[in-house]
């Protein structure tokens, strides 16, 4: 049996998906106090779907960028997803 060695393209996202993972990072300032829980939590989760999303080199960069934007306080409204789906659909 041959073995296809020609690379996988990844279909981008939709940008309603990609909207709605931009406003779950959100939820955190809707509840006081469970800022800091649910941003360790929501962070490094984000960062796995968003680079198994996007996947390649742009998925697992993004990645890191999503990590940082989730987990550093008060960045929460940076709309990492949206912008990623801008950059692969028109550039």
């Amino acid at each position: 049996m041959m073995e296809n060695n020609t690379p996988q393209i990844q279909k981008a996202p939709s940008l309603p998906f990609c909207i709605a993972m931009d406003l779950v990072g959100c939820l955190s300032y809707i509840i006081p106090g469970l800022l800091e829980f649910t941003d360790v939590v929501w962070a490094p989760l984000s960062a796995f779907i968003f680079m198994k999303t996007f996947g390649g080199k742009f998925g697992k960069t993004g990645a890191v960028v999503n990590f940082l934007e989730e987990i550093l306080p008060g960045s929460d409204i940076i709309p990492t997803f949206t912008i990623a789906w801008v950059i692969k659909k028109y550039f």
